[in-house]
Formats: structure tokens, sequence, C-alpha cells
């Protein structure tokens, strides 16, 4: 689009070209779209599909190309061994043991639980990480409030006791007006979910909440913070692999799509860079909770550390009877446990990069096997490997009907769309664009750029799900950091990371959504346990790719797998 210049008679400005504009009008309606749910998301990332051959951006076929990438592969074969972990109940005991080898004080107790949903949140999805854990810390909560009221169990939650049968709740997707159902039965500690998680956020449970129990101000305390800290430590575990998380997966698949020659993205490198950052939220938010909960000084808080009291019993009790009815380690579960060690050390081994990976073993198309590729052979055993011994009929690991129910296919088209979008700023020259528009920032230092921009994310991600926000900034970030002639991934790692930092409402994200349906918690405590958290997660990622993860991507360089503009022509930032 053309207009004329206002001073000068016969000369005209260009702001954009058609393409561009077009793109632009893409890009803003999906952001719009996105950030409003107006639609489904999952309808939002179909727009590509449609307006981009209208425009004449894409061919429909070339659109279409962009809905499936290796990141579904990878996603597919992961959801298959979190379908096995969740059917034979291996995370149960992995949670468990956790908990029980930190320690059963009221903030060792918490650290032990926000450690096992971290850790199961690192292969899982973090929702199913939260889902698994909760009624275990409830389990534990209640009979701590049992010991401490002289009461039974559930007399403060009527709805949530412990001698009941099962809890049912129905969960509602505002995003995709879709619906799952999570079955709870307590005394055999079996917990079923009927469909995958929404995607976005739960409005309501069938289950009705007390809003005014009678607890001991102190009991209510460690309540809150327990809760909070599992809600938390799902999102801050989720960051340590690549398959944590959506966004850590849609940035992998981006960067391999518009910087093909970038072979510095793996599961080890990633793990190198964000396992440390993940320990340091975790404590760090640990601390946070039990200054803001149960201790008014650090004082109070290694006194509540050390010592000895009725809760420590029942909470003790309550673990290691729930340990005990899991019984001796199933055949089942020890086949998951084996393949799920095998898929991490195949993915660590594959290109560590300071040493041949055994992806050299193929050495003309060692660049053909991915991460995907381990995830979907190794997903693929469960579905042929027996559940059982020959005296029983065959029945495979997992079935299709499970694996379906867990496998999140509207985060499958989420990210497909973001792809589309991205190919399509592409080659409309839109980001050659942006990426000339942004050139101006390259006076700012390059650390200030970062953090303004982690910032704008970690603030959007509270109000956007964190694989729409990802998918809208990628396309932006990356011109801009070509335009300032900084490694692209200096933006785009801390950026990706913040993304997953929403904290401070229940409806922020799924795993808040189903802590707070608990009714242990209200708003407010999660708004102001939030705010430090947020200040945390964007000061460890500062710390991050300032220090270690400089010479772990060299980062302080402009790699010559990144264009060079026009208008530069030196190589280094």
């Amino acid at each position: 689009c053309c207009f004329p210049h206002p001073l000068a008679v016969g000369t005209t400005v260009c702001f954009f070209y058609r393409q561009e504009a077009e793109c632009a009008f893409v890009l803003l309606l999906m952001a719009i779209y996105w950030v409003t749910e107006a639609i489904p998301l999952s309808m939002t990332a179909m727009l590509p599909a449609i307006l981009f051959p209208m425009f004449g951006i894409m061919s429909s076929t070339s659109v279409a190309k962009e809905y499936f990438k290796d990141f579904h592969f990878l996603l597919m074969g992961v959801i298959c061994l979190a379908t096995s972990i969740d059917k034979w109940g291996l995370h149960q005991r992995i949670a468990l043991r956790l908990v029980t080898m930190v320690g059963v004080n009221p903030a060792r107790l918490m650290l032990g639980f926000m450690s096992s949903c971290a850790f199961l949140s690192m292969w899982v999805h973090n929702t199913s990480a939260v889902t698994m854990m909760m009624p275990i810390v409830d389990a534990v909560l209640q009979q701590i409030l049992k010991d401490n009221t002289g009461g039974r169990a559930g007399e403060d939650s009527p709805n949530l006791q412990l001698d009941g049968t099962w809890i049912h709740f129905s969960f509602h997707s505002r995003g995709t007006h879709s619906h799952f159902l999570l079955f709870w039965n307590i005394p055999s500690g079996v917990l079923q979910m009927r469909k995958s998680p929404p995607l976005c956020v739960v409005l309501q449970a069938d289950v009705n909440m007390p809003t005014a129990p009678s607890r001991h101000a102190r009991d209510l305390m460690m309540c809150k913070a327990m809760c909070i800290g599992i809600a938390y430590s799902s999102n801050i575990g989720g960051i340590a692999t690549l398959p944590g998380t959506s966004p850590n997966l849609i940035f992998s698949e981006y960067i391999n799509q518009i910087y093909p020659n970038c072979n510095c993205i793996n599961f080890g490198n990633w793990l190198l860079l964000c396992l440390p950052i993940s320990l340091i939220i975790l404590l760090l938010t640990w601390m946070w909770l039990c200054w803001l909960f149960i201790g008014s000084d650090f004082k109070l808080l290694w006194k509540c550390v050390g010592e000895q009291s009725e809760e420590k019993k029942a909470a003790r009790k309550v673990l290691e009877d729930k340990y005990k009815l899991l019984g001796d380690m199933s055949s089942q579960e020890i086949f998951t446990g084996v393949v799920f060690l095998v898929m991490v050390l195949l993915w660590l081994t594959r290109s560590p990069g300071f040493i041949p990976g055994w992806a050299s073993l193929f050495p003309h198309h060692s660049d053909y096997i991915t991460d995907a590729t381990v995830a979907l052979l190794l997903g693929l055993l469960f579905f042929i490997v027996p559940a059982y011994g020959p005296s029983r009929k065959y029945e495979s690991m997992i079935s299709w009907k499970e694996f379906q129910a867990l496998m999140p296919w509207k985060v499958a088209l989420l990210v497909g769309g973001g792809f589309a979008l991205a190919e399509g700023t592409k080659e409309s020259g839109l980001s050659l664009w942006v990426a000339k528009l942004l050139t101006p920032l390259g006076d700012l230092p390059v650390l200030a750029t970062i953090t303004v921009a982690c910032i704008i994310v970690t603030t959007l991600t509270e109000v956007a799900s964190n694989a729409a926000t990802i998918t809208i900034f990628l396309p932006i970030l990356s011109p801009l950091a070509e335009a300032i002639h900084v490694n692209p991934l200096y933006i785009l790692i801390p950026t990706t990371l913040c993304t997953s930092f929403s904290f401070l409402l229940p409806v922020s994200n799924p795993p808040n959504a189903v802590v707070f349906a608990y009714g242990h918690i209200s708003v407010i405590d999660m708004v102001k346990a939030g705010i430090g958290v947020n200040v945390i997660g964007v000061l460890a990622v500062m710390l991050a790719v300032a220090t270690w993860g400089v010479p772990l991507f060299a980062l302080d360089t402009y790699p010559d797998w990144a264009p060079v503009l026009p208008s530069f022509n030196s190589t280094a930032p």
C-alpha cells in the first residue's frame, strides 16, 4: 500500500507491500482470536489454511505441509510413554518414593511434593502431572487436618472424604467448549482420566467445595502453600526438557524450520541449560512459599523444617499406607520404567556435541535421525509388547483408545497453525519488513532488549495459553534478533522459557485451575504468590543466558546459520 507523501508533490512512501500487509492481517487476526478465545484455539490455527491461499501468499498444498512436522511425532511418542505411566500407576510409585525420601515435616513435605511434580512434568503433560499428584497431596492434607482437629478425615471438606468411593470432576474449556472427566477412587488410589485435558482453563467442577472451612490458621496456610507449590512446580519442571511443555517443542520445531542449518538445539544441550534453571526456580519458589504462607521469616522456616509434631506422624502414616497399597512393582511398571530410561538415554547420547553420539553410526544420513525418531520407535513398543503373560488373552501395554484419551490433538493443531503462520511471514516478506522496522532497537543493550521481551511475554501468557503466546511471538522476535544482529537463540530461548511462567491466575493455565478446584486457595493467594515466582523465574532465566548459556550455545557470536541482513557486513554483534 503506497500513500502520497504529505510534504512532497509527486512522491510516495511505501509502508506496506500487498502480501506483507495481508500476512500481517492474518497474524493480527490470529493473535486477537488466540488471546480472546472468541473461537476455539485449534480452529483459529486453521486460518492460514484458508487465508494464505486466498491472498496468494502460499498454495493450499504448501500450507498443508506445515501442519504436521517432526514435532508431532515427538509428541506422539512421549504421549505413548505418558499413557503407559498413567495406566499402570508408575507415577504414584515415583511420587510417593520421592516424597518419603525428602521427609514429611511441613516444609520438607512441600519440597518433596514439588520435586515429585516437577520431575513428572519433565516427561508428561503439565496438567497430567498435577492431576497425578493432587489426590496424593489432598489425602495427606486431609489426614493432617483430621489429627489436628480430632475429627475424621473429610469433615472440613465432605466432598473429598478419604473413606468415600469415587470423586468425579467435569472440567470445561472455555476456548474449545470440550470436557474431560477425572475419576479418583480414594481407597484404591486409582486415577482415571476419560478425555485429554483442555488446552485452556478449568471453569467449573461438579464437586461443591467448602467456602469457609473452619481450620487452624497455620493448617490453612500449609494447605495453601502445598497446593500452590504443586501448580507452580508443574510449569517449573516442564521447562527443563524439550518434551516437557508445549512452548519448548514449538520453539525447537520453529528453529528447525526457519534455521535448518542450526543443529545446536537437542535434548542434551537443552537439559544442560534448563535443568539448573528449573532447580534454581524450584528451590527459590519453595523458600518464597514457605516464607509467604508458613513462616514470617527464615528462622521460623527452618524451625518448621526441623520440628517434630503430630502432623509429621500423620503425614508419614498416610504416605506409607498409600505406598503399601501399591504392592510390589508389577512387570508392566518395570517395562514402562525401562523404556523411560532407555528413551532418556538415547536422547542424551544421540548427538551430545562434545563427543560423537550413536547417530554417527549412520554416517550417510545421521542428520535424518531426530529425538522424534527415538520417541516414536519406543512409543510403538507399547502397542506391540503384551501386558500379560501367555496364560492370558493378548493385550498390549496400551490401546489406541487409551492413547487417544491423553493425546492433546488440540495442541497439535494449534502448533501446526503456528508453523504455517511462521512460514507465511517468511514467504510474504513480512519477517524481513519487521526486521528492518526493528533495526533501531540495536542501539539498546542486548540484555535490556531480552528483558523487555521476557516481561512482555510473561505478562501476555497470564491471559493467553502458553502455546498460543509463543506461536505469536516467535515470528516477531526472530526478525528482531536478525535486525539487531544478535544470535537469535539469545532472544528466543529466554522468551520461550518465560512463556511457561503463567503463575498469577487460576485461568492462566490448566494446572493452576485444577489445583484451584480443590478449594484450598483463593485467587488473591495465587496472585500474591505468583508475582514473586514470576520475578524469580525471569531473573533465573536472565542469569542463565548471561552465564552458562553463552558458551553452551555460543550466544555471544552471530551464527553462520542465521541470515545476514543487507545493512550488516560484520559477523559480530
